[in-house]
């Protein structure tokens, strides 16, 4: 019995990383007396739009509200259809029941886990507003083909980025394909702060200023109340440290593609189904999840070798009662086939050499 121990992800070690920097910026802030919608947030803002290549980026409280705000700066509502995957996480469906729409489920491919492209069309109706795909688990969404078919039926592109910051196909990065995108800052993400925090990228002005109306009550640059807002906005502190971590996302992104290599060198050929993206696409690794034929008992055997694991997701969102009453959908079966196949194994970048081996070859061997 090895006498290593690892955790699915380690946050107090995310922290370390960057310790000496936050603490300086924590009490710069502290001692600012300035907390809400001050100079860090608009420093941030200006360093993501840069980074991720749009003209604009609104730093919000969470990545559900993200996705929700950029729902409704689009106009969408009652009577409206959003299409989107049933495999993923629940706030990308009440992000647009929130607005009254409904959300249409379409199957995944099963190779990228993704909404599949093939099958959107045949799910668009009269009723039909938005495409909303799910960029999951880092891995980008096939947004050329997604793109294409938005701009023949006219509707909306919303990407989901909540576990995807630094991804790209061909070099372009993900939140700047569609009319807008939606990033969560929760601390597991690879860009993560120090509690919740969101981003939504844009290029459409007129978008730019709905979004900094509704996350702040709806007060206007003129200080008037234009529409009935939320109250959703990053606070300093978190701005101040997403702006540091922002400077070593590419390094930090690289590291989980190196532990993810690493996996598949030794797990491609050991039973699992490990993913592979296809050539120009940019994968940062979120979570490094594999599909297996006795998922449940793996785990057990994993928990004994004192190796975490995480289910995301054990079952697909029209399997819950909530939504299965909800949402439009029709057969979801690579999704549920998936759902009960997929385990996740230990990814972050401060993951030490030997935990990376030792999670490697111990589920390789537990797989023989």
């Amino acid at each position: 019995m090895s006498d290593i121990v690892v955790p699915f992800t380690d946050l107090q070690r995310a922290y370390e990383a960057f310790k000496p920097e936050i603490d300086d910026r924590i009490r710069e802030v502290a001692g600012s007396g300035k907390y809400i919608l001050g100079e860090y947030i608009a420093a941030f803002e200006q360093a993501a739009a840069e980074y991720l290549g749009v003209k604009h980026t609104i730093a919000v409280a969470s990545g559900t509200d993200a996705l929700h705000l950029a729902i409704v700066a689009a106009g969408i509502g009652p009577g409206h259809e959003v299409i989107t995957t049933p495999f993923t996480f629940a706030a990308t469906v009440e992000a647009i029941e929130y607005t009254g729409a409904r959300a249409v489920l379409v199957d995944i491919d099963p190779d990228t886990f993704n909404i599949d492209a093939n099958l959107i069309e045949d799910a668009v109706t009269p009723q039909t507003r938005a495409i909303l795909p799910v960029h999951l688990f880092g891995l980008p969404a096939n947004m050329k083909q997604i793109i294409d078919l938005a701009e023949r039926h006219d509707v909306l592109v919303v990407e989901d980025c909540a576990q995807c910051f630094g991804a790209a196909i061909d070099g372009q990065v993900t939140g700047s394909f569609g009319h807008a995108g939606a990033f969560s800052f929760y601390p597991t993400k690879p860009l993560g702060c120090l509690g919740d925090g969101g981003l939504i990228s844009t290029n459409d002005p007129a978008l730019n200023r709905r979004l900094r109306e509704l996350r702040n009550h709806g007060i206007s640059e003129k200080g008037e109340h234009v529409t009935l807002g939320f109250n959703s906005r990053l606070d300093e502190l978190q701005a101040a440290v997403l702006q540091i971590k922002l400077a070593r996302i590419n390094d930090m992104n690289e590291r989980r593609r190196q532990i993810a290599a690493h996996y598949n060198s030794v797990l491609s050929d050991a039973g699992a189904k490990t993913p592979r993206p296809s050539h120009g696409v940019h994968h940062v690794y979120a979570y490094y999840t594999i599909l297996v034929d006795d998922r449940d008992t793996l785990r057990a055997q994993l928990r004994d070798a004192e190796i975490a694991t995480a289910l995301y997701y054990p079952k697909p969102l029209h399997k819950h009662v909530h939504f299965s009453t909800t949402c439009r959908f029709g057969p979801l079966n690579i999704a549920e086939q998936v759902a009960q196949q997929c385990v996740s194994l230990p990814i972050f970048p401060e993951m030490k050499d030997d935990e990376v081996d030792y999670v490697a070859s111990t589920t390789a061997a537990l797989l023989a």
